[in-house]
């Protein structure tokens, strides 16, 4: 398995007032895929921003897509989904 990081940036003229109403909902999501291994972390930039960071173990770029979009706030989100890889040892090591 691979890790993903996915950047999900809300749509421009997102009422956030829709969104908020799905917190909960969310809340419950994000916790399924926590305990199934497939979110890793999540990081909430400003509201100024209205980016979502999201860490997603899968097996390739479709599988993290499938599983952002399992959560109810993809509805007003655009991703961008890139592989991560770890940094190569430093040289002499």
């Amino acid at each position: 398995m691979k890790s993903f990081m996915v950047v999900a940036s809300f749509r421009p003229g997102t009422n956030m007032d829709d969104v908020l109403v799905h917190v909960g909902a969310e809340q419950a999501r994000v916790a399924e895929l926590e305990s199934e291994g497939k979110l890793a972390a999540i990081y909430l930039a400003t509201a100024e921003r209205q980016t979502v960071f999201l860490v997603i173990n899968a097996n390739t770029v479709e599988e993290a897509t499938s599983t952002v979009t399992t959560l109810p706030m993809s509805a007003w989100w655009d991703l961008n989904v890139f592989p991560l890889n770890a940094p190569a040892a430093p040289k002499g090591s």
